[in-house]
């Protein structure tokens, strides 16, 4: 939530939070057993409850444990013990490593707080499934500025992970959302855009070193996700695992080439969002803004080869791996060829286009909505899978074109990578999409066995259309006789007055040899069927070639 309000409420509400933190601090005493009925977020408790029972199971110098009271009390002895243990070292790991390094990066939580106690408070309680714990800023307003509000420091968490390794990483997630409170709704009185605020908390884990053993890792999780959804956008929050994905394959790029700075400085900065990571970056003297970088992250994502250059490639050891596939586009492999494809995009959302096949030069035309701001770099790829980075150059109309001489000679493939970067505020939910179009066409040259294999089929054509001309007319109403074959002939020949003889030779003898009866002077498959056929009448080697034995039967019988 964010509260905006005037000086002279703040002042208001700061009196009337010291004239009733008196009896507040009585309410929020916390001793071990005690029951007390906690505010939840309906969205991700497993009943859609809004009220959870909660005991308090353990105190540790910097946290209080509550449990779902109703799970708990299912806990045999033996379980509960066992919890209690893991609770131990859940609250070490935030004692020794989560509190000192986030709080060194990203500054501090409130402290004491809205309730007066250093203590933060971890409700445990069941979640739905995916769900890996949640924070209320809710709960940092007394109950008269925020009904609902538990006017406690505290995160809740998933009970059913309580006993696993996970537990740490959603810990350390949830505390960075409180400092982030703290750091900017509290000392610079805005509000954080969400997808910041959780990239910021999701690299966490990164920053820790829980990432470092990518097996089973929060990090390799992202990256099965991210593959299965490459182009969720950046920006827009809608509180999916795909969501999570997005943002944090982002950062490891942004952070491992522009230092975790980016993000500490950006986080204490009165800016938000997009503006604040500007901010940062030329503050530290970089050339480029969040729209280059987010350019060359989606290039990043495709090659990943630091060989090409360093801005294309993840530093992290653990995805130096990591590339998308892109979606396959096919043009013909021969021949002049064409194709549109018209596809929808949101700002800051990767999109990877690969056009495969064809023979030629290859022209790429791109066309999206006047007014937006397309970036469209385009990668080639040669016979030896070696590639070149460049930019389709777009016009005040969002169009442009490029030509790649000696495509499926030179090159085998391009991929095209089209983001929208419109956009750079006010991210609050979903977003509009919005169309681009990319039309592909290729003049083709076709390889000399095919131009052969063309030529006869046009002049097939053409012998057909002079056939139906002659029915039309009547000249062919009556068979084409000769005295006699002086040459030899095979399939293949035409405008050959002795196929013509051959042919009215073998309309002469039946429907039965020569049921087409087509008297055209090209010697095709049909008249070579019906050669077949006499020599096979006459016991004569079946081959179609009318030669010597072939031709002496033929002349006998026209005498």
């Amino acid at each position: 939530m964010n509260f905006k309000k005037s000086v002279k409420n703040i002042f208001l509400a700061a009196i009337l939070f010291f004239i009733l933190s008196a009896g507040h601090s009585a309410q929020a005493a916390n001793n071990l057993g005690d029951y007390t009925n906690f505010t939840v977020d309906e969205r991700f408790e497993k009943n859609e409850k809004s009220q959870v029972p909660a005991v308090l199971v353990k105190t540790t110098p910097n946290l209080y444990f509550y449990i779902d009271k109703s799970w708990w009390d299912e806990q045999v002895l033996g379980k509960q013990n066992e919890i209690l243990a893991n609770l131990d070292v859940l609250s070490n790991e935030f004692s020794n490593k989560i509190y000192p390094t986030l709080t060194s990066v990203f500054g501090q939580e409130w402290k004491p707080g809205v309730d007066g106690d250093n203590k933060i408070i971890v409700l445990f309680h069941l979640m739905k499934e995916g769900a890996g714990g949640y924070f209320r800023s809710a709960d940092e307003y007394i109950n008269l500025q925020v009904p609902g509000s538990n006017e406690r420091e505290m995160v809740y968490l998933p009970v059913l992970d309580i006993d696993s390794s996970k537990s740490k990483v959603f810990l350390a997630h949830e505390f960075v959302h409180l400092i982030t409170f703290n750091q900017k709704d509290r000392i610079n009185n805005v509000q954080e855009e969400v997808w910041l605020n959780e990239a910021r908390a999701d690299y966490s884990s990164t920053i820790l070193g829980y990432d470092s053993f990518y097996e089973g890792s929060n990090l390799q999780k992202r990256a099965k996700d991210f593959l299965n959804s490459p182009s969720d956008s950046l920006t827009e929050w809608q509180e999916s695992k795909y969501d999570y994905a997005s943002v944090s394959l982002f950062m490891h790029y942004l952070v491992d080439h522009y230092g975790i700075n980016i993000l500490s400085d950006s986080l204490k900065s009165k800016l938000i969002g997009i503006a604040s990571i500007n901010k940062i970056l030329l503050e530290n003297g970089y050339k480029e803004d969040f729209k280059q970088i987010f350019t060359n992250w989606t290039i990043a994502t495709l090659i990943n080869d630091c060989s090409l250059d360093l801005k294309y490639c993840y530093l992290n050891k653990n995805l130096k791996s990591f590339r998308i596939s892109p979606t396959l586009n096919f043009l013909p492999l021969s021949g002049n060829s064409s194709l549109s494809v018209t596809n929808v995009t949101k700002n800051w959302s990767g999109n990877w286009q690969k056009i495969i096949g064809g023979n030629g030069d290859l022209k790429l035309e791109f066309s999206g909505l006047a007014g937006l701001d397309f970036k469209v770099p385009y990668v080639s790829f040669d016979k030896n899978n070696d590639y070149t980075v460049n930019f389709i150059q777009l016009d005040s109309q969002e169009k442009g074109q490029i030509t790649i001489k000696n495509f499926g000679e030179k090159y085998n493939s391009l991929v095209i990578l089209p983001s929208l970067q419109t956009k750079t505020a006010g991210f609050n939910g979903v977003e509009f999409t919005y169309p681009y179009t990319f039309t592909v066409s290729i003049t083709g040259s076709v390889p000399i066995e095919d131009q052969v294999l063309i030529q006869k089929l046009l002049e097939q054509i053409e012998v057909l259309k002079k056939q139906i001309a002659d029915f039309s007319s009547g000249q062919n109403s009556q068979t084409n006789l000769c005295f006699a074959l002086t040459n030899n002939l095979s399939l293949g020949m035409s405008n050959s007055e002795q196929v013509k003889c051959l042919q009215g030779f073998l309309k002469s003898q039946g429907a039965d040899l020569y049921p087409e009866g087509l008297v055209t002077g090209y010697f095709g498959s049909l008249t070579k069927a019906a050669v077949v056929r006499f020599q096979k009448k006459y016991a004569i080697l079946q081959t179609g070639f009318v030669g010597p034995l072939t031709r002496a039967k033929i002349n006998s019988l026209l005498q």
